[in-house]
Parts: structure tokens; C-alpha cells; sequence
């Protein structure tokens, strides 16, 4: 693990602490314990302006693989949704209620 990358908790701790509880109440405990020690890898390679979506892990080469899952959870105005890669949060997608 490379700990020269910020936590998430460090750069976004509102964003931190609501996930934690979101995944929490979704009853995705083994998650919601991932908060903590997540690491931003970066932004999100959209190119649109103001996406606020990071990567946890370190952007995959493709797709995440056969391991991947997809996690919804409404969050505020909008809804945060996760990439899941082999049980971890690899992706973060911050999505604003239009």
C-alpha cells in the first residue's frame, strides 16, 4: 500500500464519514471498516468539469474483471456509486441529483 497517498478521510472527511454510514445502514459492514484506510489514487478521467468521482485503488488497464460488483447507495441530493474490485472500493462515483 502506497502511504504517500492522502486518505480519503484526510481530503474529503465528510465524504468519508457519510460513506462509512451509508455502507453501514446498507449493511455492508466489511466495507464500511475499508473507510478509514482508503487512499485517493486520483480523480476520475472523465474530463467533464466538476466531477467530484475518485479512484480508491489504482485505476484498472480495461474493466475490474470478474471480481466486480457495482454498489448504489443514495447519498444527499444524489447517489454515491462504488466499484467494487475482489471485495474492495476501488471506485467512487459521486453523482449529483440533476
Amino acid at each position: 500500500m502506497d502511504t504517500s497517498l492522502p486518505l480519503l478521510r484526510e481530503v474529503r472527511p465528510a465524504l468519508a464519514a457519510d460513506l462509512e454510514e451509508l455502507l453501514r445502514d446498507a449493511g455492508e459492514e466489511r466495507l464500511a471498516r475499508s473507510v478509514p484506510g482508503l487512499r485517493v489514487h486520483g480523480p476520475c478521467r472523465c474530463g467533464e468539469a466538476g466531477c467530484a468521482s475518485l479512484y480508491t485503488a489504482p485505476p484498472p488497464e480495461g474493466g475490474h474483471g470478474p471480481g466486480h460488483r457495482n454498489l448504489s447507495l443514495p447519498w444527499g441530493p444524489g447517489m454515491l456509486v462504488l466499484d467494487v474490485a475482489d471485495g474492495r472500493i476501488a471506485f467512487l462515483e459521486v453523482l449529483p441529483d440533476d
